[in-house]
């Protein structure tokens, strides 16, 4: 009977350091992308103000179902 404990250990432990390793290569990039800066929500209102002239949709549930014209 083979005992197969030692190779499984060793994987997941393989696999958690590729995962821990990830998790630290992402956030490092997104903190050097800017992500993390007090102006990383600048491009949302950028967006929205160059989008301006589009009409915005009523909210959900604004009408109640009923098509009032």
């Amino acid at each position: 009977m083979n005992d197969y404990t030692w190779p499984s250990v060793y994987f997941s432990y393989l696999f958690f350091t590729i995962c821990l390793l990830l998790a630290i290569y992402f956030f490092l990039r997104s903190r050097k992308d800017g992500y993390w800066s007090k102006e990383s929500e600048e491009i949302k209102y950028r967006v929205f103000e160059e989008n301006g002239q589009a009409e915005a949709p009523a909210p959900r549930g604004a009408t109640h179902g009923t098509d009032q014209r």
